[in-house]
């Protein structure tokens, strides 16, 4: 389809609401997923044994930074094996209690997707070791001398559990998991084909070199394309576009902050921080979020790993390191033995 044609009226939005528009936008079969080809690849085999078989799929465990579409793959896998969705999180999870009447409220091979699984409380954790494997659950009827332990049967369900940091999972929970797999970032053609997919439904006009534009600078991330495809939109209603076009699309993403190599305000005072005030680092966490004002688990899980991943920053024993990656980009001059002391950390690690 030509540029031109994929131009629209931007007025026919839905005017729905932003989870509502979220939920529009998350493909739900295999065939609707762009990109992860691996990872999709073999989840599909994976649903189709199962399915062939007429068993529950194993328990499945995704690790990823936010925003790659680990809910979305929860939908796809309910989806696909014809069986409910019960959604919940590690923090909702607080108690043993909590975590038994989720269990027996599931159906034979329901998926149950726990977000955010690293948050678990170490009761909670320990009580799904015995679900997991036995499909069973521990209850305790009574106090005192009276108390006594009873198994509570369960139906075989499928636990997706959906992580930005599997580290901190115990080695014996994660082995509970017969799937584990790692979604990573995205490749601009793939973000370039989730706009073009997500402004078709949205109803928004664009051209080729816009999808590409707003793609470029989303961070290897489909959550991110979309919230900057509906910011982009807002700026071309204001000034009467027709379409979302490359020229507006650049301007609406330089006005958010979001400059050439699709780093946005904290990315780059994270590296401000680490050139300027670290003297290139080594930096350690703490100090690291106390002089962004942020915490420390944002700046790990929400902006180091792509900033690691494109080169900007070494993670080491000592601390964060600015790369010489970084000072290009905020066009600072490379000290005399930086490169040498990078070389150092990285054989020292």
């Amino acid at each position: 389809m030509n540029p031109e044609e994929r131009d629209g009226d931007l007025t026919r939005q839905p005017q729905d609401s932003e989870k509502a528009l979220e939920r529009s936008l998350r493909p739900t079969t295999f065939q609707e997923y762009i990109g992860q080809t691996q990872v999709m690849a073999n989840l599909e085999t994976f649903v189709h044994s199962a399915r062939r078989e007429e068993r529950t799929l194993d328990h499945c465990l995704l690790f990823a930074p936010p925003g790659l579409g680990k809910t979305t793959l929860a939908h796809i896998v309910a989806h696909e094996m014809e069986v409910n969705l019960h959604i919940s999180s590690g923090p909702a999870i607080d108690k043993k209690g909590t975590l038994a009447g989720l269990l027996t409220n599931l159906a034979r091979g329901d998926v149950l997707f726990i977000d955010e699984i690293h948050r678990l409380t170490p009761a909670v954790e320990e009580a799904l070791y015995t679900a997991l494997e036995d499909f069973e659950f521990d209850i305790i009827i009574g106090e005192g001398a009276h108390a006594k332990s009873v198994k509570l049967p369960l139906q075989r369900f499928t636990l997706v559990g959906a992580t930005t940091r599997k580290g901190m999972l115990q080695k014996a929970f994660q082995d509970r998991f017969g799937i584990q797999l790692r979604l990573d970032y995205y490749e601009p053609k793939d973000l370039t084909e989730i706009v073009r997919r997500s402004a078709d439904i949205m109803s928004i006009g664009l051209n080729d070199d816009s999808a590409k534009e707003i793609a470029r600078r989303s961070r290897g991330t489909p959550r991110i394309a979309n919230r900057l495809l509906r910011r982009v939109y807002d700026f071309a209603v204001v000034q009467q576009k027709s379409g979302i076009d490359r020229e507006i699309a650049r301007y609406a993403l330089n006005q958010l902050g979001i400059d050439d190599a699709g780093l946005d305000e904290l990315d780059r005072r994270i590296l401000q921080t680490l050139v300027v005030d670290g003297n290139g680092g080594p930096l350690g966490i703490k100090t690291l979020s106390a002089i962004l004002g942020e915490e420390a688990e944002t700046v790990e899980d929400v902006y180091e790993p792509y900033l690691i991943q494109q080169g900007y920053l070494q993670r080491t024993s000592r601390g964060r390191i600015a790369t010489p990656k970084a000072y290009k980009h905020l066009g600072t001059k490379l000290p005399r033995g930086h490169q040498a002391s990078l070389d150092l950390e990285e054989n020292n690690d």
